[in-house]
């Protein structure tokens, strides 16, 4: 049994503007390392390993033939729940409004809340003053994620289990 995702991945430009983000040492907070940065479309927790095959081709059916998506990031930095700092992300509904279609027949939600992007970025007691630093970028998603989170204590390691490519769309560059 896996704890999966159904994500995005960055491109090395944008991890490079959340990197040049300020990360001072703050106690009882954890600072995510580069590595984990993705941007949730679904979480599903943890899923029995009988359960990824048909994720998969649920996920391939709906995804195929989708376009592009451009995801702008920012405008600040923001604290969800006081136990994450997260850089939003917007311009996802539509997609995760279809990855949720594709997968709520095979994994049940089991805790409903209103969809919301980010790239967490911190995980802890998170104080509100590391809240709303500027963070701004921009870029296309070329693809779609099923993502395997095998992480450790001070060991993370997320593994991409499936890629669903989007197609080429002629969306403006920025």
């Amino acid at each position: 049994m896996a704890r999966l995702s159904v994500a995005l991945r960055l491109p090395p430009d944008v991890s490079a503007v959340l990197a040049a983000l300020p990360r001072p040492p703050t106690p009882r907070v954890s600072w995510s390392a580069p590595e984990q940065w993705i941007v949730k479309l679904r979480p599903l927790g943890h899923v029995p390993d009988d359960l990824v095959e048909p994720l998969v081709d649920a996920l391939h059916d709906e995804l195929d033939g989708l376009p592009a998506t451009r995801c702008e990031l920012g405008p600040a930095t923001r604290r969800l729940g006081g136990q994450w700092l997260g850089a939003p992300v917007v311009g996802l509904d539509d997609l995760a409004a279809t990855v949720f279609d594709a997968t709520v027949g095979l994994v049940p939600v089991t805790h409903p809340q209103p969809f919301q992007a980010d790239v967490v970025l911190a995980r802890g007691r998170v104080p509100a003053d590391l809240a709303g630093e500027p963070v701004a970028a921009s870029w296309v998603a070329g693809a779609v994620f099923l993502v395997a989170d095998r992480s450790a204590p001070g060991r993370p390691r997320l593994d991409d289990v499936a890629e669903f490519a989007l197609t080429e769309s002629r969306l403006p560059r920025s």
